[in-house]
């Protein structure tokens, strides 16, 4: 799943109003809670894609989904140029470790194997 983030001071806020909730509906002790609050929201204003996870939850998004358990779940983030309409846009292939990008993306031959067929 690919995700554009368009308004990522409208994604920080949601997620620190959600850790300050959150920390308020626990019952761990005033310590423990104002240090774990201050590492949370730190995270999610450091990273858009923490912010993210810190609001979606993975199994929510396919608990009613027939014939699917959730085995494990990850997030990871990177600032692309993306442009689906572009003629040189494509999309890695499974296994690929990641390459999204444009086809003339110099990394490709960076890591020898020189492959170039996607």
């Amino acid at each position: 799943m690919v995700l554009e983030i368009s308004d990522a001071d409208a994604l920080t806020g949601t997620a620190l109003e959600s850790i300050a909730a959150d920390f308020t509906a626990t019952g761990a002790s005033a310590d423990e809670s104002a240090e774990e609050r201050t590492h949370a929201e730190e995270t999610v204003r450091e990273d858009a894609a923490e912010a993210l996870a810190s609001l979606v939850d993975p199994f929510d998004l396919v608990s009613q989904v027939p014939g699917v358990e959730l085995a494990q779940a990850s997030w990871s983030s990177e600032t692309i140029d993306y442009d689906p309409d572009a003629e040189d846009w494509t999309a890695g292939e499974d296994g690929d470790e990641a390459y999204y990008g444009i086809d003339d993306n110099e990394t490709d031959d960076e890591e020898g194997g020189g492959n170039t067929e996607r």
